[in-house]
């Protein structure tokens, strides 16, 4: 669920290979609401199921949760989009990583309750998510207030909301955001790769990295529950950025038309106006 959008590449069809790795697509999510862990568990494997759930939400291609379930096959694994081409990767990998405990779901991110009874995920990765710079946006926006209310639903008490993004913007909305939603943090970072440089990763963050992006992280659980959530924070993420506009430094993917039309207002405003 990020800006940079899969492209259908040549002479492939989409709806066989839909069908081809549809072994790892669950079509009919709802079915497993409260009882993921156990359903999901292979069928001959002893044990009573998965220690826990996790979502990665707006998945991609796949090669975060396939990595993730590769490192961690006691723990079940779902990845989420709403795009198809996107289902058909993350599907392909996975079952040619011979992976048991990850599955890929056609659906919106805002119908995660649908799908998850309360508390019933541990951990929700959100992978840098599409900014929505502007305010009549931020409701599209996978950490807006509405959302992580949502969230908090199905999270388990000693959960973990995790977002990863290259947006400084973003993060300092999505601070605001937690406060007003009743979350606490509980790690943040201004270079997560750095820090934590063996983490699975994808290749969307492999290209943002590779043009000069600092990964910017931040946890949080869920904490006191608010009693009235009402909005407010400023919506724009122009009203979070730096006074400089990232001058010589990494514009984060998604605002560059935003920050060139500001800069072009700056230089306007410091000509006095003049053409």
């Amino acid at each position: 669920m990020h800006a940079m959008h899969a492209r259908l590449p040549v002479n492939f069809v989409l709806e066989e290979r839909l069908e081809r790795y549809a072994d790892a697509i669950e079509k009919q999510p709802a079915v497993y609401r409260g009882c993921w862990t156990r359903a999901c568990w292979p069928l001959g494997k002893s044990g009573n199921g998965f220690d826990e759930a996790r979502v990665d939400l707006g998945c991609g291609k796949g090669a975060f949760i396939v990595e993730s379930a590769r490192r961690e096959p006691n723990v079940l694994f779902v990845g989420i989009d709403a795009e198809p081409l996107c289902m058909a990767y993350a599907a392909q990998r996975i079952m040619e990583a011979d992976l048991r405990n990850a599955v890929v779901v056609p659906l919106q991110g805002d119908a995660l309750q649908r799908i998850f009874a309360p508390g019933e995920v541990s951990t929700i990765h959100l992978n840098f998510p599409t900014p929505y710079p502007r305010k009549r946006d931020a409701a599209r926006r996978l950490v807006s207030l509405e959302r992580l209310i949502e969230y908090r639903e199905v999270l388990a008490d000693s959960g973990t909301l995790r977002l990863r993004t290259d947006s400084q913007p973003l993060r300092d909305f999505a601070l605001t955001q937690l406060d007003l939603a009743g979350y606490r943090i509980v790690h943040s970072s201004e270079d997560e790769r750095a820090e934590h440089p063996d983490e699975p990763s994808s290749e969307y963050e492999e290209r943002l990295c590779a043009a000069g992006a600092h990964v910017l992280a931040l946890w949080a659980s869920p904490a006191n529950k608010p009693v009235c959530s009402e909005q407010t924070a400023s919506l724009s993420l122009v009203d979070y950025l730096p006074e400089d506009l990232f001058e010589g430094r990494y514009v984060p993917h998604g605002m560059e038309q935003t920050i060139v039309n500001l800069r072009r207002q700056k230089e306007r405003a410091a000509r006095g106006g003049r053409a």
